[in-house]
């Protein structure tokens, strides 16, 4: 199957039209993979990325020894919704990266919101 058929890159692609990062309201985007979970906060006016934060961040080293990985994103998402307050960015525009909203995604997103993002 051609990378352009592919129904998650179709997602991923409808989705993006929809929305884009600002300086107001960058876009905190989410992707995973089968052991880790990634965030990042990007402007897309000038491409660049304002802060991350991933299971394999050395804030949360320790942390994450056994806990489950839906408690592991939603650490994630606390994480990097503090990094995103020492940098003065309240709100946010979610991109889901063509993932369900539901899981470790949505986790993330209740972490991102418990630590006061907006979005």
């Amino acid at each position: 199957m051609s990378e352009r058929k592919d129904p998650k890159v179709i997602r991923k692609l409808r989705i993006r039209k929809k929305i884009s990062g600002t300086p107001e309201r960058p876009r905190l985007s989410v992707y995973r993979s089968l052991q880790h979970i990634y965030a990042q906060v990007i402007d897309d006016t000038t491409g660049q990325t304002l802060a991350h934060a991933s299971t394999l961040s050395p804030d949360l080293k320790g942390q994450l020894d056994e806990s489950p990985k839906k408690d592991a994103a939603k650490k994630v998402g606390t994480l990097i919704a503090k990094k995103c307050a020492e940098k003065n960015i309240t709100a946010v525009v979610f991109d889901r990266n063509g993932l369900a909203y539901h899981g470790r995604i949505a986790a993330v997103a209740d972490g991102a919101r418990e630590g006061g993002l907006q979005f």
